[in-house]
C-alpha cells in the first residue's frame, strides 16, 4: 500500500516533471483527416500487457542510470547495425525485461524445489540470480546474432547491387542515379540503406558525406572499402563504374575465401567422428579373430 501511494505521488500532475516536448506538443499537433480505424495496428511484444504498463516507469529508471554508463554509444552503433528503430532506452528496457522473466523463471523452479525438499535456500537464491543474469546476457546475445544475419544478408546482396550500379553508371547516370535505379528495382537490407543514403542526399547532404555515414553505420570491411573507392573516384573523377566492378569482385572473392575456410573447418570437424569413433570400432573388428584365434590355440 506504501509503495502504490508513493507511486500514485510520485505521478500527480504537480509532482511530475514536465518536458519541453510535451509542453509544446498541443500547439503543433497536426489534425489527421483519415480514420483512427486505418492507423497501423501496435507491435504485439513477447511480454504483452505487463510490458506496456512497465514501460513509463523502465524508460524512466534507464534513462536515470544510462548517465553512468559510458557504454551507451557502443550499444547505439550496435543498435544501427543490426536495424530498425529501436533505441537505447528500449534495449536496455528489454534487457531489464528479460532479466525479470528470468529471475521469475528461476524462481518459480526454485520454489517448487524447496517444497519437494531437494534443495536448500541458498542454492535455490543463487540459481535464481543466474538464471537473471541468463536472461540479462541472453537479450545480448540475440543482439549479436541479429547483427550477424543482417550483415551476411548484406554482404550477399552487396555484389549484384555494385554490378547494377556499374551498369547504370556505364550507360551514363550519375552516382546518385545509379543509386536510385538500384533502390528503386532492388529489395532488401542494403536496398534499404541505400534509401537512406539518398534520402540524406536529398535533404541537402553531399554524397560523400551520406556514404560515410552509411560506412560508419554498417561498419563493415568491404562496403567501407566500397565508400572509400566511390569517393575518391567522385573527388577525383576516376572512372566509376571500373571502381564498383572491382568492389564487387573483391567481395565475391572474399566469399568464396570464406567459404574455403568453412570447408576447411567443417573437414577437421568431421575427422573427429572417424579418428575417436569408426577407426577404433575398425580396429577392433580387425584385431578380435586374431585374439580369439589365440585363445583357442592356448
Amino acid at each position: 500500500m506504501g509503495t502504490g501511494l508513493l507511486l500514485v505521488l510520485h505521478r500527480l500532475p504537480l509532482l511530475r516533471q514536465s518536458t519541453f516536448a510535451a509542453r509544446v506538443e498541443p500547439q503543433l499537433r497536426s489534425v489527421r483527416p483519415a480514420s483512427g480505424l486505418l492507423l497501423s495496428a501496435p507491435d504485439i511484444t513477447p511480454f504483452g500487457p505487463l510490458e506496456r504498463i512497465l514501460r513509463p516507469l523502465l524508460h524512466d529508471a534507464v534513462r536515470r542510470m544510462a548517465r553512468f554508463s559510458p557504454a551507451n554509444r557502443a550499444l547505439g552503433l550496435r543498435l544501427q547495425q543490426a536495424g530498425g528503430n529501436k533505441s537505447v532506452s528500449d534495449y536496455r528496457a528489454e534487457q531489464v525485461l528479460f532479466a525479470g522473466s528470468g529471475f521469475l523463471a528461476g524462481g518459480a523452479v526454485g520454489a517448487l524445489l524447496i517444497g519437494s525438499g531437494r534443495m536448500g535456500l541458498v542454492s535455490v537464491a543463487l540459481g535464481t540470480c543466474a538464471c537473471a543474469v541468463t536472461g540479462f546476457l541472453l537479450r545480448d546475445y540475440l543482439l549479436t546474432r541479429q547483427i550477424e544475419r543482417r550483415n551476411s544478408r548484406i554482404l550477399a546482396e552487396f555484389p549484384s547491387l555494385a554490378e547494377m550500379m556499374a551498369l547504370a553508371v556505364s550507360a551514363g547516370e550519375s552516382a546518385v542515379g545509379a543509386l536510385e535505379r538500384v533502390s528503386a528495382a532492388a529489395q532488401g537490407e542494403l536496398a534499404d540503406e541505400f534509401n537512406r543514403v539518398l534520402a540524406l542526399t536529398r535533404s541537402g547532404h553531399p554524397l560523400t558525406t551520406a556514404l560515410q555515414e552509411f560506412s560508419d553505420r554498417i561498419r563493415l570491411a568491404p562496403l567501407t572499402r566500397f565508400v572509400d573507392g566511390v569517393t575518391v573516384a567522385v573527388d577525383r573523377g576516376t572512372p566509376l563504374a571500373d571502381v564498383m566492378r572491382a568492389q564487387a569482385q573483391d567481395v565475391r572473392d572474399g566469399a568464396k575465401r570464406d567459404l574455403m575456410e568453412t570447408a576447411g573447418k567443417k573437414e577437421i570437424a568431421m575427422m573427429v567422428p572417424v579418428v575417436f569413433g569408426i577407426l577404433p570400432l575398425t580396429v577392433l573388428f580387425a584385431v578380435f579373430p586374431g585374439l580369439a584365434l589365440l585363445r583357442l590355440g592356448l
